[in-house]
Formats: C-alpha cells, sequence, structure tokens
C-alpha cells in the first residue's frame, strides 16, 4: 500500500497542473486582447476609412434568413459603406450546402440596406475565421480592411487578420446589451478556447484553408 504522503503530492501535482493551465490559458487570452485593443473599436467614426469591409457569418435560420448576430453585422458594414467609411463589402460564410448558404443570405440582406450588389463581393468558404482571414489574403488579395463582428469575437478575428498579413482594424456590434445573457456568455466562454485555437493555427501549425482558388478581384 502507498504512503499517504504519495497520494498527498499526487493530488497537488494534479491540481497544480490545472491551476498552470487555466492560468496559461488566461494569459494567453489576455494577451490577444491586450495586443489588438488599439485596433478595435465601438463606434461608427472611430473606423478610420478601408478599401473594405469583412463581415464574418453567424448562421442562418432554415428559411435562410439571418440570424440575429449575423443580420447586426451585416447592418453595421453596410452603415460603414453608407457612411463612405468603406468602398466594398466582402461577406464570408458557410455555402458547404447547396441548402445552407450564408453569403447569399448576407448579401440579400446586404442589398436591402442599400448596398449595390456591384460592391458585394462573396466567400463562400470562409468556414471559419481563420479561414475567412486566410481566404481574404490570399484569394481576394486584400491587404487592408475592416473586420465587422460582435465585441466578443473581435480579438480573435483582429488577431488572426493581421497575422495573416491583412492590416486589419475591427468594429464590434453591441452583444451583451442586445441579446439574451446565457447566448452571450455561452459564445464568450466558447471564444476563450477559440482563442487559444487560433494561436496554435496561425503560429504552429498554418494549415491551408479548406479550399482555394486563383486570385479573384474585389477593386
Amino acid at each position: 500500500m502507498l504512503p499517504k504522503w504519495f497520494w498527498l503530492h499526487w493530488r497537488f501535482s494534479i491540481v497544480l497542473l490545472f491551476l498552470s493551465t487555466v492560468c496559461i490559458a488566461f494569459g494567453l487570452n489576455l494577451y490577444v486582447s491586450l495586443i489588438t485593443s488599439s485596433r478595435r473599436y465601438t463606434n461608427y467614426s472611430e473606423v478610420t476609412s478601408q478599401p473594405i469591409a469583412i463581415v464574418l457569418g453567424a448562421g442562418i435560420f432554415p428559411d435562410g434568413t439571418p440570424t440575429p448576430m449575423l443580420a447586426d453585422r451585416v447592418s453595421a458594414a453596410a452603415k460603414l459603406y453608407k457612411q463612405g467609411r468603406v468602398k466594398k463589402l466582402l461577406m464570408s460564410g458557410d455555402n458547404s450546402r447547396e441548402d445552407y448558404d450564408e453569403v447569399t443570405a448576407m448579401q440579400d440582406y446586404a442589398v436591402k440596406l442599400g448596398v449595390p450588389p456591384e460592391d458585394i463581393t462573396l466567400d463562400h468558404a470562409g468556414f471559419s475565421t481563420y479561414e475567412s482571414c486566410y481566404r481574404a489574403k490570399k484569394v481576394f488579395g486584400i491587404e487592408q480592411a475592416v473586420i465587422v463582428t460582435q465585441r466578443f469575437h473581435l480579438s480573435r478575428a483582429v488577431y488572426l487578420c493581421n497575422r495573416l498579413h491583412v492590416n486589419s482594424i475591427g468594429l464590434g456590434t453591441p452583444d451583451w446589451e442586445v441579446y439574451p445573457f446565457r447566448n452571450v456568455m455561452f459564445y464568450s466562454l466558447r471564444e476563450k478556447f477559440s482563442t487559444l485555437k487560433a494561436l496554435w493555427e496561425v503560429h504552429i501549425t498554418r494549415p491551408q484553408p479548406t479550399f482555394l482558388g486563383p486570385l479573384e478581384d474585389t477593386k
């Protein structure tokens, strides 16, 4: 039978490992937040003129209409366009199936808000924030942009795009103020893990997106 001190040492080691992991995860998330803080805005007036706004997908309903979060992102991008702060919009989302087309829903909604179709480019293979940023540079040739998404998601999005060579700032749309607390809490907690995955991808593995293609003109 193992002595009592052995089990105490083993339990202490497990607790120490757990606390260390939590601290590292917290520190890495804080790092991403701090390093992007000067590039994230919540007021339209703070957004300097950019060639294009990248609007990231956030889901559609079975009838093909945008979810509230997606509608808010598109609305914010349309407002930037109308204010002359961007000249074009890139809608980047999931169109992996014929019956699920985020980007066309985003385009249709933006057109209803007054954005001309000729100023909207669609990225049908933006299956993740990483892939959207990667393809923005490699497929659409975007070098500078404003990223539009909810505030809880903005740090990771801005960080990824800049690390993938798209000189980016971000406009954060409201989240805690307009959505149910439990929903935003869930997304915010999930974002902590997604940020760790993003750091691993952009600094360690640097995977190619699911689909690449020839350079497309967004000008």
